[in-house]
């Protein structure tokens, strides 16, 4: 049974900050629950960036998350 939002959106923040990474890719978040869908996992990794928890992320032709703690400063 997949998590429930809330759940969910948990996982996403533990895994941006346990990830060695500091900007992840969507994708990456879809282990956070194999059950969930991918457009639920984006929903709520959208969900947590308009909370202030996340930020959007641009290398210049991609566009990554990374916890707002994480992220870096010229990038935000």
């Amino acid at each position: 049974m997949a998590l429930s939002n809330e759940e969910l959106k948990e996982k996403i923040l533990e895994k941006s900050l346990k990830s060695p990474k500091g900007q992840l890719y969507v994708k990456d978040f879809y282990a956070c629950d194999p059950e969930a869908k991918p457009r639920a996992v984006k929903n709520a990794a959208n969900e947590l960036v308009k909370e202030g928890k996340m930020v959007f992320w641009s290398s210049g032709s991609t566009t990554m998350y990374a916890h707002k703690e994480r992220a870096k400063e010229g990038d935000k």
